[in-house]
């Protein structure tokens, strides 16, 4: 790598600051691809450049010379050597136009060095490049897509590009484009074609590479003027005679000033550095009209080459190679339907900008929350676009450099119809993105000080803010409510732990106080609990602030299904079944006593209750499918019936729970947007219209966007979800018959495997009516479990409380304060303004010496939440965010949430359910108890007591 850098200079001075210039060029070349299709009419997404395939064969032959000078032997590059090629010829526009319009021309090769081991070549008929470097390239893209017409050309090369490069610049770019583009060109087999950049060729150092015709080719014909694909024509006419054979020629690198590396627009002159022949392309005779030859071009027009698909020894050297790599890959999984880009509208982007300073004005003196609903929701609007610029910072290591790669395997056609086990291959273009061992990424940059992680002491702050002293219900929810929300926690995130007792987090424990930290285990005077385990920084340097999720990040339904395949196949009915295993109707228990599912920690009795009754809708669907499509394999009823179960659970997310419990009219509006579009009020459509076009449909009819980074779901996520005051410390079990109690359990009763000893001889109904008719914790300050307070759990005794402020300190979660500001929310400059209640303020000011010390979790909680919500507004700042993230982003909830690949039944079976239908279709004696105008996690109705006088309504 030292040898290569003497060659290559880096845009911004170093890789990482050049991926991200190149990351903005390849997202602008998508566009273009856009931009092209739309002025050209096509129906589908063509190559940037390259667009119409001349020739494409399978069957050609690269043979090296025997002669081949010693210091250019090097890997594949043998004396005698020879090897199949695949060779694309093309004209180079981006548009399909007639052969006989102005154009440069391009060859591609795809070298079989071995069973994993190819080399594309890519090369161009004008010995230098119309663009110095990539920014030029990818702007003169821009200037000429879509440009099919004379004047448009015109305005292209003699307005819009000296607009984006200058006027001098421009006028270069021009004279290189004219005279690679006025010749007349007879035959593509008599045409030279250069790499114009450079590439290392082993121990030799640089070269590059040239491909032209043998001595003794035939002649062409005159070019027609008429037939627009006369090329191809000459072509077949061509090799129905004879083979057609080509010269590969280096140069070799001499110094920067006669033989550039980093400028694609200076020629390496033939009398600097003469031609090298090393090897010879022979495309064999054969008739290309015939049905095999149409089906193998077919083949090769589908095809990415990529220059960097080669080995360490022939490595592309120079910016425009550079750039390339991420170029191409964007440009080609895009063209093929691994990668989406949308073009937002002017009038958006032009609105958006006073649109968002209008509502930070607005918003010093009015909050959005007590705005009218129409201004509101356009309040909302302004604030997630703020959000989307500014809070997703992409955590996951890049490649900077670009490293060589062998070509990338095809994708298993499997994968466009199932999601993965582990969350791979949602995104086409990137199969890690989101899945099981991806990093966790950050709304907001990592604060890490360990010399604060005790300060304040975190189990002060447990036992005096904490804690729960008297139960402070939720009245407006129920119990469901809690199990719901750990429920989908299990499936989007998990920190993995050290085994406990190999690397722990000690927290000293204030004078006076001892702790017993595993079962039977002496008293201490520290609180230990396993430590996360941490993802090294790529440049081993840095604080340890990047984590791994042990699930996948996607709304995959792992909690039921595993994140793995053997987890996932091992749940399914022997024989490769496609329901899943249960016993009389519940979770069959492994050995521990804990249910064999797909997350079974932390595991209790309403949690035991939500993958109940998931596992039993699974199988409705399951068996829905087999009825309605009988020739359907059972593999694939499994994975169609995981998909539409996964989308009714997000569904019932999005339109029930976070409805119910931030219960405004706005967020009811918002989220039902989020799913099925805005209400049909001609107002609401012209703001969404003017603002944010792309809120007009619900997002399962868009196309996946990721926005500013890559998906994934966020440390800060994480903290805003812990919720652990939604817990009631005890639970009464009620017979849904009669209205009688059965039974009144603390939470150490129903918890672990005596959860499902209690949900099997209670019934599941009788446990979802329990559970539905009592009311949760409220998510606030002095309302922790105390059962939480005193865990067991993989062998060791935990206050989660404490455990949960440890470790948002230590992950670098910035606090209260800095996580308010970094939301665009004003700082607060005294306890009052953290508070309206008088206890909480004092019981502030004796834990934390000023505000800026007051832990994010403490902060969330001491807040005073807008009217109708059940958690703080800074903590929505995040739910606004990430909430349309986890649809928007996955492709099974976007561009591939339709019935070829659901099924009819699957796409009807979603949209018809909700949380009220799978209860009663698994519990059908419940339904007179159900809310009759609110959603199931709402308090339900009580049953009547038998002989009960008067009974209850």
């Amino acid at each position: 790598m030292d040898e290569i850098r003497q060659y290559e200079h880096y845009v911004g001075g170093n890789p990482e600051a050049e991926r991200l210039v190149f990351e903005r060029l390849a997202r602008e070349l998508m566009q273009v691809q856009l931009k092209s299709r739309k002025r050209s009419g096509a129906p589908d997404i063509a190559r940037t450049f390259h667009a119409k395939d001349v020739l494409g064969v399978e069957n050609a032959r690269l043979t090296f010379v025997g002669d081949l000078p010693p210091d250019l032997r090097t890997g594949f590059a043998q004396p005698g050597a020879e090897y199949p090629v695949t060779v694309r010829l093309s004209n180079a526009n981006g548009a399909r136009q007639p052969d006989h319009a102005p154009d440069l021309r391009g060859a591609a090769l795809r070298i079989a060095a071995g069973a994993d081991e190819a080399h594309d070549l890519l090369m161009t008929s004008h010995p230098v490049s119309h663009a110095r470097n990539a920014r030029e390239f990818v702007e003169f893209a821009k200037a000429m897509a879509g440009a099919d017409s004379t004047p448009r050309k015109a305005l292209a090369l003699f307005v819009t590009l000296p607009l984006a490069v200058g006027w001098s610049t421009a006028a270069r770019m021009r004279r290189n484009v004219r005279a690679g583009t006025s010749r007349t060109v007879p035959s593509l087999a008599l045409e030279t074609y250069w790499s114009r950049g450079a590439i290392l060729w082993g121990d030799a150092g640089p070269v590059r590479y040239q491909l032209g015709p043998t001595d003794g080719a035939p002649p062409a014909p005159d070019p027609s003027g008429t037939d627009p694909d006369y090329l191809h024509h000459e072509l077949a006419q061509r090799l129905e005679k004879a083979d057609v054979v080509f010269d590969l020629y280096v140069q070799r690198y001499l110094d920067a000033r006669r033989t550039p590396i980093e400028d694609g627009a200076a020629e390496w002159k033939e009398g600097d550095t003469p031609l090298v022949r090393v090897a010879t392309l022979t495309i064999p005779r054969q008739d290309i009209g015939s049905a095999e030859a149409r089906a193998a071009a077919a083949r090769v027009d589908q095809l990415a080459f990529n220059p960097w698909n080669t080995t360490e020894e022939f490595r592309p050297l120079g910016n425009l190679n550079r750039a390339r790599k991420v170029a191409y890959e964007a440009s080609s999984a895009h063209r093929l339907g691994h990668r989406f880009a949308g073009v937002e509208p002017r009038r958006n982007a032009v609105l958006g900008v006073p649109l968002r300073a209008a509502f930070r004005g607005l918003n010093r003196f009015v909050p959005w929350h007590r705005l009218p609903t129409r201004l509101g929701l356009l309040n909302l609007v302004a604030f997630r676009q703020k959000l989307r610029q500014d809070n997703l910072i992409d955590t996951e290591v890049r490649e900077a450099p670009p490293r060589v790669q062998p070509v990338p395997e095809p994708i298993d056609e499997d994968m466009r119809l199932a999601r993965s086990y582990d969350g791979s291959y949602n995104d086409l273009s990137a199969p890690k993105m989101g899945a099981v061992g991806s990093a966790f990424g950050r709304n907001l940059a990592p604060v890490y000080q360990p010399e604060l992680f005790d300060v304040p002491n975190p189990v002060t702050v447990s036992r005096e803010l904490l804690q729960r002293d008297a139960f402070i219900p939720a009245r407006s929810l129920n119990i469901l409510a809690a199990a719901w929300i750990q429920f989908q926690v299990h499936d989007w995130v998990n920190h993995k732990r050290y085994p406990t007792g190999t690397k722990s987090v000690e927290v000293p424990l204030p004078p006076g106080v001892t702790w017993t930290n595993t079962p039977g285990g002496r008293p201490e005077k520290v609180m230990r609990f396993a430590e996360n385990e941490g993802l090294q920084p790529a440049d081993g340097k840095g604080p340890p602030t990047l984590f791994a999720n042990a699930a996948s990040h996607w709304w995959d339904g792992s909690e039921i299904y595993g994140g793995n395949e053997d987890t996932g196949k091992s749940l399914r009915e022997p024989g490769g079944g496609a329901a899943l295993r249960l016993e009389d109707g519940h979770l069959p228990a492994g050995p521990d006593g804990l249910p064999l599912t797909g997350f079974a920690e932390s595991w209790w009795y309403g949690l035991s209750a939500m993958q109940t009754l998931f596992a039993r809708e699974h199988n409705a669907v399951c068996a829905a499918l087999r009825q309605e499509y009988p020739r359907l394999s059972e593999d694939r009823v499994y994975h169609t019936a995981r998909l539409v179960v996964s989308a009714l659970i997000a569904k019932i997310h999005t339109v029930e729970w976070t409805p119910a419990i931030l219960a405004t009219e706005v967020i009811d509006i918002g989220l039902k947007t989020n799913w099925q579009g805005p209400p049909k009020k001609w107002l609401e459509q012209l703001g969404l219209w003017l603002f944010e076009a792309h809120s007009l449909t619900g997002i399962p009819q868009t196309l996946p966007d990721h926005h500013a980074a890559p998906y994934s779901l966020t440390e800060d996520f994480v903290t805003v979800y812990r919720m652990h005051p939604l817990l009631p410390d005890d639970f009464e079990i009620v017979d849904h018959r009669l209205g009688r109690s059965l039974d009144t359990l603390g939470f150490n009763d129903v918890q672990g495997p005596a959860a499902e000893t209690l949900i099997r001889k209670t019934g599941l109904a009788n446990s979802l009516y329990s559970l539905g008719i009592a009311h949760p914790g409220a998510i606030t300050l002095h309302n922790y479990p105390r059962a939480l307070q005193a865990f067991e759990r993989d062998g060791e005794i935990i206050d989660l409380s404490v455990v949960d402020l440890a470790r948002t300190r230590r992950r670098g979660v910035p606090r209260y304060n800095d996580f308010r500001a970094g939301l665009h929310k004003p700082r607060v400059r005294r306890f009052e303004d953290v508070s309206s209640d008088a206890e909480t303020v004092a019981r502030l000011k004796e834990v934390y010496r000023d505000v800026d010390e007051i832990d994010t979790m403490v902060g969330l909680f001491a807040e005073n939440p807008p009217h109708g919500f059940g958690f703080s507004d800074t903590a929505f700042r995040i739910f606004i965010l990430m909430a349309t993230r986890r649809l928007q982003s996955d492709r099974f909830l976007t561009v591939d949430y339709r019935p070829e690949v659901y099924t009819p039944l699957g796409i009807d079976w979603i949209e018809r359910n909700g949380m009220t239908s799978v209860v009663v279709r698994h519990c059908p004696e419940l339904a007179s108890l159900l809310p009759r105008t609110a959603s199931a996690f709402a308090p339900w109705r009580l049953a009547t007591a038998k002989g009960a006088e008067g009974g209850r309504g």
